[in-house]
């Protein structure tokens, strides 16, 4: 199916539409494109994200917009750098697609309606740096939620910065341990917050985990560690640590959502109808989902099944991301996901200084 006609099927009626208006679990679109955010909401999404990833990938997309826009950037501001200009790209087309959802912010109070914006990765050793970054990016718009990373100086920055009155987007997340520590750190914040009189009503932090890359690292175990199992298993391990860590949520009384990205297959979607969660599929998964004939069925609270759970705990990374002290917070750093996801990441950062490098001093 090329890329018109999955836009083409945003416009009608299905299973995402349905699941949205019957269950509490909320839609969100996994890229800040305009043409693609504007589909998404027609069928019941009601949030979009950002990074350089997106908007490498945006530019590339339309040319035609972003060349000249790039280079008014960088006219206005003459004595700027490749990574300047770049990010002012990322601000510029988080604060379009914010604008989008601004009129579900309000319906939504705070909830949802809102554009993920990520701190850059370059500062990921830099709490204090992350913090700053995160609070000026929460003033692009009012319906800004910010990206700081799950590991041992993110968790620190994402208190911090959740007590200022940012709300948080936790990424760089694969783990129970993780979504678990992030969501406790925010819930530390809050009740700072409510204890100085602070709001926290309108704020709607979220704790991303990125279940593909949960699946992607643990396929690569196996095969790099000869673990024979049955390999149907290896498709439900990050569905069974994002419900694991929703139980753990509801237990604790942690008020933020959980999150599901990094989507490799539709049970990252099914799995989670009917829980108070979000999913943020790309849009080409939003568009074959929407286009399909399933039958919505809420399956948030079924568990997943114990012969899959008895393989995945063959691999000692899975056990690790499932049980919620499976890591401390120094270990989340060295898990690979972690490692893979920030060098990712950071060469998204060095692609995108390229790419305005290209439109300012083409190639002769």
């Amino acid at each position: 199916m090329n890329d018109t006609a999955y836009l083409e099927t945003a416009l009608v009626a299905g299973p995402l539409l349905e699941a949205a208006q019957t269950t509490p679990t909320a839609l969100w679109n996994d890229s800040s494109d305009l043409e693609e955010l504007r589909q998404s909401i027609a069928f019941g999404g009601v949030g979009a994200t950002c990074n350089p990833v997106i908007a490498y990938t945006t530019i590339s997309k339309h040319p035609e917009v972003w060349t000249d826009r790039i280079r008014e950037i960088a006219a206005a501001h003459p004595t700027w750098g490749e990574s300047q200009i770049g990010w002012q790209a990322v601000k510029d087309m988080s604060v379009e697609a914010a604008q989008l959802l601004e009129p579900i912010f309000h319906a939504h109070n705070g909830r949802n309606g809102r554009l993920s914006v990520q701190t850059d990765p370059r500062l990921h050793r830099d709490a204090d740096a992350i913090v700053a970054q995160a609070v000026e990016f929460s003033e692009l718009a009012p319906n800004i939620v910010v990206k700081i990373p799950a590991t041992d100086v993110g968790i620190k920055a994402i208190e911090e910065a959740t007590y200022r009155g940012v709300s948080v987007n936790v990424t760089v997340s694969f783990s129970v341990p993780q979504a678990v520590t992030a969501g406790e750190a925010i819930e530390r914040a809050l009740k700072r917050r409510e204890t100085e009189g602070l709001d926290t009503a309108t704020m709607g932090p979220v704790v991303t985990i990125m279940c593909g890359r949960l699946d992607d690292w643990l396929k690569h175990v196996v095969s790099r560690d000869k673990i024979f199992l049955d390999p149907a298993a290896l498709e439900w391990a990050g569905v069974a640590a994002f419900k694991h860590a929703y139980q753990i949520f509801q237990e604790r009384g942690l008020r933020a959502r959980l999150l599901s990205a990094a989507f490799r297959n539709v049970l990252q979607w099914a799995e989670f109808v009917g829980g108070d969660v979000v999913v943020s599929p790309p849009f080409k998964w939003q568009a074959l989902i929407n286009a399909s004939d399933y039958q919505v069925t809420p399956r948030m609270d079924v568990p997943v099944s114990e012969h899959y759970l008895e393989q995945l705990r063959r691999i000692p990374d899975f056990v690790r991301a499932y049980e919620a002290d499976g890591m401390t917070p120094v270990e989340f750093d060295e898990f690979g996901p972690t490692r893979r996801t920030l060098r990712q990441f950071l060469t998204a950062d060095a692609d995108l200084d390229a790419l305005v490098r290209d439109i300012l001093i083409p190639a002769p």
